[in-house]
């Protein structure tokens, strides 16, 4: 083997090390939305989770990469490579498969307990089959007219998260908030069943969003992979820092979740720019990602009413936003703060501006038409009794038996008092189960 034959074979062990450790992260996504769920849903997140993976590679072979690596049409989208004909980088091919499912999987968590597990199935088709894809053209293939303009976005704080964030505020928006949730303009916490579970998902997507940043060098650079790994690291426990003091001085007590949530929010803040922004940059990135969320997740929560159980819209959604202007301002080659001028920051503005657009109006549209003809939504008795029996005809956990009445189905109240009276059966002589 000479050096250029053993060159390319490090630079495709750590492009697919970096494969596996974005597939992981499936896991974290698994357990941060079924720990800050109920327990009654466990099972049809976790199945959630599976599908959408299983769903997004398989769709990404037959059409998505074609789309979105293909020879270009007008920069809009590509026009061959599909089933990978011509292809022969299969590495490439699947480091990119993982990605696309995480675009797909962000959906997940905001339409939890209350969407039927086909109706997201579909979702899921229109997010990975068309609407990424051409996401990813205009941003990651050359001749995209995103990239052409000078957009920058190293791994995917638009192209992946804003996406997916997008897709789920909109289809959040036609299904609605879960039973009990607001009365008025009063708001119902729901507390998750396994914040310790939802910890160790956190962790799990801390660790592979190394290889979700560090393997889109798509090389093992000896110079760059170090430099995106530490912006990585410092963005996130910055981040974290900063969310938990803001919730001391917001809330007088240091808030676990939201804390939680800062973490990612970190993650996500600095994708875009890991590669181009300095450590202390991406410091200061991190400690404005961590306020953005705790302020995000209010905002949409108690403002807006938007339900989103795991507060995947503004983790994803915002700081995605957040992230990719953060590019315009601190990237130590274009950046404003370098004596650069506004001229990268309106870019990334204009990038941010078309992929809602985009991502609004066709997942939008496909959701609107869909709920048309099929409602999305599962029924009250279905969400009351829970989404694991609904539907899968199984529990995660050994719950006791619960019988509901037909008085308590019609009540108004059904989403509140019984809901809460179901989350607390005692169990034995001391112990509660959360249903």
């Amino acid at each position: 083997m000479n050096t250029e034959e053993l060159e390319l074979a490090i630079n495709l062990v750590w492009v697919m090390l970096g494969a596996f450790l974005v597939f992981f992260m499936h896991a974290g996504f698994a357990m941060v939305e079924s720990g800050f769920t109920r327990s009654k849903n466990t099972l049809n997140i976790l199945m959630k989770n599976f599908l959408t993976i299983s769903v997004s590679a398989i769709l990404f072979l037959v059409v998505g990469y074609g789309l979105m690596f293909g020879s270009t049409f007008g920069s809009i989208v590509g026009s061959d490579g599909f089933l990978l004909s011509g292809v022969e980088d299969i590495g490439f091919f699947v480091f990119q498969a993982m990605f696309i499912a995480t675009c797909a999987t962000i959906m997940s968590g905001a339409v939890a307990e209350r969407i039927k597990l086909g109706s997201y199935i579909f979702i899921v088709i229109a997010m990975t089959a068309i609407v990424y894809p051409v996401v990813g053209h205009w941003i990651w293939q050359g001749d995209g007219w995103l990239t052409i303009l000078g957009f920058s976005d190293f791994a995917g704080s638009t192209v992946v998260h804003l996406t997916g964030a997008v897709g789920a505020l909109v289809v959040v928006l036609i299904l609605g908030p879960r039973l009990g949730k607001y009365e008025g303009k009063k708001v119902n916490v729901i507390p998750g069943h396994n914040i310790p579970l939802g910890a160790l998902g956190v962790f799990i997507l801390w660790l592979g969003w190394f290889g979700f940043n560090g393997g889109s060098t798509l090389a093992a650079d000896p110079t760059l992979v170090p430099m995106v790994i530490g912006t990585t690291l410092l963005s996130t426990s910055a981040a974290l820092v900063a969310s938990a003091l803001y919730t001391r001085f917001r809330y007088k007590k240091v808030d676990a979740s939201l804390s939680l949530n800062g973490v990612l929010a970190g993650l996500v803040g600095i994708t875009a720019g890991c590669a181009e922004i300095s450590l202390g940059g991406s410091i200061i990135v991190g400690l404005i990602s961590g306020v953005i969320l705790v302020e995000g997740i209010r905002f949409f929560d108690a403002k807006l009413q938007i339900d989103d159980p795991v507060g995947a819209i503004t983790v994803h959604g915002l700081l995605g936003i957040w992230g990719t202007l953060a590019v315009g301002l601190f990237s130590t080659s274009t950046g404003l703060f370098y004596g650069n001028g506004f001229a990268q920051l309106g870019i990334q503005a204009i990038g941010v501006l078309a992929v809602i657009l985009w991502v609004a109006f066709t997942i939008g549209g496909f959701t609107y038409v869909l709920n048309k003809f099929v409602p999305i939504r599962v029924s009250k008795e279905e969400e009351i009794a829970g989404l694991d029996f609904a539907e899968h005809g199984s529990n995660a956990y050994d719950f006791k038996d619960t019988l509901l009445t037909n008085d308590e189905i019609e009540s108004p109240n059904l989403g509140l008092a019984l809901a809460d009276r179901l989350n607390n059966i005692p169990v034995g002589n001391t112990e509660r189960k959360t249903i």
